[in-house]
């Protein structure tokens, strides 16, 4: 019988040749960068270069977690008492798994526990990033005029209470002001977030708060603080219990939250930072004057990919995206999808084969051993849409290009946030901020075809472009009719 052992620093040196451990003595690292949102992805990206990082001798810049939300308390305990080391799995298609324990992640804070501790650690001449992935959601702006949502109960809360903030836009400024009391630099602030122009974004966000707070403060951050916009990408499913057992049965490690992905793993970053950065470049990751044309490719094919496969394969009855994409009428829907609508709006791309980077989103998608569900697809898809698949469809309005893939899509979300069953009646498992908004709108189908799109938050003013509206209402219709969504896909590629 295999003999198992607990994850924790002391075992390191014990743990199973199978596996690769931090070559690189953890204790004399130092925090160069504060993390905000410790969840699957941040570990099996920007923690793992910087693990493959720190190996190279640069250890200035290990990674201190910060939880804002009580719900990450699970996160912190599990990881703390595994001395902030965890397993990336590794899972290649062909079903080899490689493990890697990675030390990157030194530290975790929650702030719930201690508000001041957390702007301390951010404000301390050490850290040199503060970087986010906090969602989708977590910018807190509007969705179709990208303006801040003041309006937000926890804004509020910010603004009156300084010391104690509970949103990421409270903290940085908190922090950005101690450090400029102090006379010391500021820490760029780093978005490794799925958002167009993250750093844009979080920069445009951060300023409207500041500005109501202290605008004196705010014109300091507009100058001296820097925002690199990212392209970050990196498959990481849920991790299930399987992935735990796999472990302790493989490898003999008992890990209490490990973290599973696909071998591909890409991130571009402008290079603009505020007080220094990691050399990530060796490890990697690919530095460039405008991610703007990496950053629109991967979104328009790669995210919105993943919402075509998400709504349409979950009211079909799919539950992961490799078995959705391994049907053949999925497979050839999203490539169409990708090459009739997505690819006219893309600009060029330096050093990228758009065809071949097509073909390996296919064969990504598809890795049997990456279970991803649709349900994890389709989480908070009023957050997603307006981001990753509107745009494409605006483009092609003004331009008279092709609409129908992405219509179809739209009026699939219709359906699911209507019934929230599959074509066989069984519940999907939906999560969203605005559920209940878009159930009702989407309940009102029935009275008036267009009551889903009456959302004006998401959809703005789309319900005005006739030549939208009129395929929308065609698709919404036979699919009320007849819940089978794979008649409909095939109608549109019969008329592609």
């Amino acid at each position: 019988m295999k003999s198992v052992m607990k994850l924790k620093q002391e075992n390191l040196k014990s743990l199973s040749a199978q596996m690769g451990t931090p070559a690189y003595d953890r204790n004399q690292v130092k925090v160069g960068i504060v993390h905000v949102g410790v969840g699957g992805f941040h570990r099996s990206h920007e923690a793992y270069y910087t693990d493959k990082l720190l190996a190279t001798g640069s250890l200035d810049w290990g990674i201190c977690g910060i939880g804002l939300r009580e719900a990450d308390r699970k996160m912190r305990d599990t990881l703390k008492e595994q001395d902030y080391l965890y397993s990336l799995l590794v899972k290649h298609p062909d079903g080899k798994v490689e493990n890697h324990v990675m030390g990157s992640l030194v530290d975790f804070m929650l702030s719930v526990d201690d508000p001041r501790a957390v702007i301390d650690r951010m404000a301390n001449p050490e850290t040199k990033i503060v970087s986010l992935t906090i969602t989708e959601g977590g910018y807190n702006f509007h969705p179709v005029t990208g303006a801040f949502r003041f309006d937000n109960p926890d804004v509020q809360h910010d603004l009156a209470n300084p010391d104690k903030p509970r949103l990421i836009f409270g903290y940085l400024t908190a922090a950005l002001q101690k450090r400029r009391a102090a006379g010391l630099a500021p820490f760029t602030v780093q978005s490794c977030d799925n958002v167009p122009h993250n750093g844009d974004m979080t920069k445009r966000m951060l300023l409207a708060f500041a500005r109501r707070q202290d605008a004196e403060l705010a014109e300091w951050i507009e100058a001296e603080v820097r925002f690199p916009n990212a392209m970050v990408d990196r498959i990481t499913p849920v991790t299930t219990p399987a992935d735990i057992e796999l472990l302790e049965a493989k490898f003999g490690v008992i890990d209490g939250w490990p973290v599973t992905c696909e071998p591909f793993c890409q991130w571009v970053i402008e290079d603009q930072f505020s007080d220094g950065r990691p050399a990530w470049e060796n490890v990697g990751a690919q530095f460039v004057p405008d991610v703007t044309p990496y950053e629109k490719m991967k979104i328009s094919l790669l995210n919105a990919g993943h919402s075509v496969l998400g709504l349409l394969g979950s009211i079909q009855g799919h539950e992961t995206i490799d078995g959705a994409v391994r049907d053949p009428l999925f497979a050839a829907y999203l490539r169409n999808f990708m090459d009739l609508e997505a690819t006219p709006v893309l600009d060029e791309v330096e050093g990228i084969d758009l065809d071949a980077y097509k073909d390996s989103l296919i064969e990504r998608f598809s890795n049997p051993s990456i279970k991803d569900s649709l349900a994890r697809i389709c989480l908070e898809s009023s957050a997603k849409l307006p981001k990753f698949l509107l745009p494409t469809l605006r483009e092609n309005l003004a331009s008279g290009g092709h609409i129908a893939y992405a219509t179809l899509v739209i009026a699939a979300w219709c359906y699911y946030s209507d019934k929230g069953v599959n074509r066989h009646g069984v519940a999907l498992d939906i999560v969203d901020d605005m559920k209940a908004e878009l159930h009702q709108a989407a309940g009102g189908t029935s009275e008036d075809v267009l009551s889903f799109l009456r959302i004006e938050s998401i959809f703005g003013e789309l319900i005005e472009e006739r030549s939208f509206t009129s395929l929308y209402e065609e698709m919404i219709t036979d699919l009320y009719k007849n819940p089978d969504i794979s008649v409909l896909m095939r109608k549109v590629q019969d008329q592609k």
